[in-house]
């Protein structure tokens, strides 16, 4: 009786996990069905880039996807850090102002913390995470957080928690649908998304990086 019950959860566990993608090639309306046929349902476009400005392939995506029936669609913003770019809270704010003129309908924005291009000055980039976080917030639009402990630990320190009120998207390609290997760091104790493998060649020919949800 045990291992039936067992059987039903793991089956239900698994009929209930979700897989998605996020990447920068332009997909049409046709595209994004193809990838729904294939078993993918949500998606994560680029808004803006690291060079300061918005990204249109990735604004056109998110509407195509909505376009193609997907439910389940966000945004991510890199954020550009050159002393010649625009500040935190201008950036997030350009960027959010695009999408909905362009009526590209998201559910989140996810600030993209990366190694590339942050300054040493650790209390800096916190004041910078907290000023993206905060606009996105008072433009009433959700905010998640996509980093991995090495990044995180580099840019703003390991033990800071700031933004642990926000979902972590969770980048580590151990090619798990699941969050097997994760050790808390920054406040957060579980993930909400685990991006668990980059790069690769997807279905409907999408270059793509791969995404689990529970």
């Amino acid at each position: 009786m045990k291992l039936v019950f067992l059987a039903i959860a793991l089956a239900f566990h698994q009929a209930s996990a979700t897989i998605g993608w996020d990447g920068i090639q332009a997909v049409s309306v046709s595209g994004f069905q193809c990838l729904a046929n294939n078993g993918y349902a949500f998606f994560i476009g680029r808004a803006w880039e690291s060079v300061g400005n918005y990204d249109m392939t990735g604004i056109q995506n998110i509407k195509n996807a909505r376009a193609a029936g997907w439910k389940y669609v966000d945004a991510y913003i890199f954020p550009c850090l050159a002393s010649g770019c625009a500040h935190a809270a201008n950036q997030v704010e350009a960027t959010i102002n695009q999408l909905k003129s362009d009526g590209a309908e998201i559910g989140m924005l996810w600030l993209d913390l990366e190694r590339y291009a942050w300054p040493s000055n650790q209390g800096s980039n916190q004041q910078f995470i907290l000023d993206m976080a905060n606009q996105a917030e008072s433009m009433g639009v959700k905010v998640g957080v996509y980093t991995n402990y090495n990044n995180w630990a580099a840019i703003v320190g390991a033990g800071w928690t700031g933004v642990s009120k926000y979902p972590l998207w969770w980048a580590d390609y151990n090619g798990h649908q699941d969050f097997q290997g994760f050790s808390a760091f920054g406040g957060w104790k579980t993930p909400t998304i685990h991006q668990y493998s980059g790069s690769v060649k997807g279905p409907c020919d999408v270059s793509m990086d791969q995404n689990w949800h529970p």
